[in-house]
């Protein structure tokens, strides 16, 4: 009879317990112990700024499978409430601490899986330990916001330090408990690692069109607090903000310390270094989740994803290979979505700054649009802002924001990326269409055929942030608006540069416009703009462009009057 095989698994959130219905699924007779620190496995831990709203309103929920499911269906040993302390690789044992009764003990293992997942980066700021200052990674942590929350009456000064995926959910989750909010952001501007400044200036525009106040470039130095330790005030630059709560959301980081203890590799990014196999350094322990570094499909680096999505596909590798399988990971393009309010914001791959570190020559295009075809009733408008490489139009990277479906883009955009994708390949992809899904060209066709276009030499553009630079600065230009009057009159970038001739009068009107100056072209979404472009290029007009998205990719300030007053 062959020797049973031994599998423990350290950390029961994500990544683990998947690796332990699989191993189960795949050795029905492997003797399996999964061992958690908290008192539940398979928490759903992305949904608690969503439990401290009140949208999920019951914690039970949250988790995915109790206890129970894993000792009685899927025959497998569970130490809840139990703490791995010491990994010996030689022995292949793992010290424990049951967190209950403090009573310590040895397990064996065959196979070891490190599932730790992450801590949250916190600072030693002074004042950091002050009452009402939290972090959000478990349910504990959300009932402990929740109770707070219900203790500050009606005043309620909220400030989120760092404006990541987390910190901008918890606005929504504070303001709909009628809570004043102001997020601080070292950097300079909300969401700072995904989305390049042209488009993250749509979500600020959002978030403060929400009430929600925010503040980027300050950094915060620590905290105040009254005679009772409680939080009263945030630090930052050289002023201080009031504050009745204060959540700290500046990432997290890979929890290796077991593992840097039992002296497996630590790669650059500081998470655990794995094969294709997820395999550590040492072959009999393998690992996966927030606490592992993953290639990047892009430039095949190493990089961090902590995502419960990547998390639940490492589970499934891993508990293929420690039951005797080959299965292997290929890495992931980055792909990252959040909820802010009723805006949509996704990102994947490599944004335009990434894509110039990483040394590419990039063409980017910025193509506002609206989620199915516009005729159809309720069709909400999204921007899509797609990157690639000059050289050879293979797809980088995108982002989509707006009222609109972000996530189906951003997942078309995925798939793409995963393949090695080039423009021409996303312009021809054939997607489902019909008027209530879509339009009879995705926005995502449109973006590819707009880098099509530059690369062709047809189009030429300046990005919304070129063209504000350019009239910050004072440049000589004719910033021409080819929209009807009644449009100018309702909307339009206020500048002495700024010239009304609408599309339809242009070709009569060549002659009021300047061969030797530099005409840049806005319209509403870019369309009538690059057809402008292309009527002074025929005119012999050397110098012109339009503007990347146009006045509906313009985040910036206008004169604005509303329809019919």
């Amino acid at each position: 009879m062959p020797k049973q095989n031994n599998i423990v698994i350290i950390g029961g959130t994500a990544c683990g317990p998947k690796a332990a219905a699989r191993a189960r699924r795949c050795d029905p007779n492997a003797k399996i112990t999964i061992i958690e620190q908290g008192e539940d496995l398979s928490t759903a831990t992305c949904g608690l700024p969503y439990y401290v709203s009140g949208v999920i309103d019951n914690e039970d929920i949250m988790v995915a499978r109790q206890s129970d499911y894993f000792k009685i269906i899927m025959d497998m040993e569970v130490l809840t409430e139990t703490r791995a302390t010491a990994i010996d690789p030689g022995a292949h044992t793992v010290e424990i601490i049951d967190l209950k009764t403090q009573q310590r003990s040895t397990v064996t293992y065959d196979k070891l899986v490190l599932a730790t997942g992450s801590t949250p980066a916190v600072p030693d700021w002074k004042g950091k330990d002050l009452e009402g200052i939290f972090t959000v990674t478990d349910i504990p942590d959300a009932n402990a916001i929740r109770g707070y929350l219900s203790k500050l009456g009606d005043k309620k000064e909220v400030v989120i330090v760092g404006a990541g995926l987390i910190g901008l959910e918890m606005a929504e989750a504070f303001v709909s408990k009628g809570c004043h909010v102001t997020i601080l952001e070292a950097l300079d501007r909300v969401l700072p690692t995904l989305l390049d400044p042209d488009i993250a200036a749509h979500v600020e525009k959002h978030l403060q069109s929400k009430g929600v106040k925010v503040i980027c470039g300050q950094r915060v130095s620590g905290f105040q607090g009254d005679e009772n330790g409680r939080v009263r005030k945030v630090l930052a630059g050289n002023t201080g903000l009031e504050a009745d709560l204060v959540l700290l959301s500046l990432g997290v980081r890979p929890d290796v310390a077991l593992a840097k203890a039992a002296g497996l590799a630590i790669g650059a990014t500081g998470g655990l270094a794995v094969n294709k196999y997820l395999q550590t350094s040492d072959p009999d322990i393998y690992a996966g989740g927030d606490c592992v570094e993953n290639v990047n499909l892009i430039t095949r680096k190493m990089m961090l994803a902590p995502m419960g999505s990547t998390a639940n596909k490492h589970g499934r590798i891993i508990g293929t290979n420690v039951t005797g399988g080959h299965d292997t990971f290929p890495g992931v393009p980055g792909a990252a979505i959040v909820k802010v309010f009723d805006y949509n914001v996704g990102r994947v791959g490599l944004n335009e700054s990434q894509a110039r570190e990483a040394g590419y020559d990039t063409l980017i295009s910025i193509v506002p649009a609206f989620e199915h075809a516009s005729y159809y009733p309720g069709a909400r408008e999204i921007i899509v802002k797609i990157v690639a490489e000059k050289s050879t139009g293979k797809l980088l990277g995108g982002q989509a924001v707006g009222m609109g479906d972000a996530a189906k883009r951003i997942d078309v955009l995925a798939t793409a990326l995963s393949f090695g994708a080039t423009v021409e390949d996303l312009a021809n992809i054939d997607l489902a269409y019909a008027p209530p899904y879509n339009s009879a060209l995705d926005p995502l066709h449109h973006a590819a055929n707009v880098i099509r276009n530059k690369l062709s030499g047809y189009a030429r553009t300046l990005t919304p942030a070129e063209v504000k630079q350019k009239l910050e600065e004072g440049d000589r230009f004719v910033l021409l608006d080819v929209r009807s009057p009644m449009e100018w009159q309702e909307q339009r970038i206020e500048a002495e540069q700024t010239r009304l001739i609408p599309l339809p009068m242009l070709r009569r009107k060549l002659g009021e416009l300047s061969r030797d100056e530099e005409i840049v072209i806005y319209c509403q979404t870019s369309v009538r703009a690059y057809q402008a472009q292309r009527i002074l290029d025929g005119a012999g007009f050397k110098n012109v462009t339009f503007m990347d998205g146009s006045l509906a990719a313009w985040p910036y300030e206008t004169t604005f009057k509303t329809r019919g007053k």
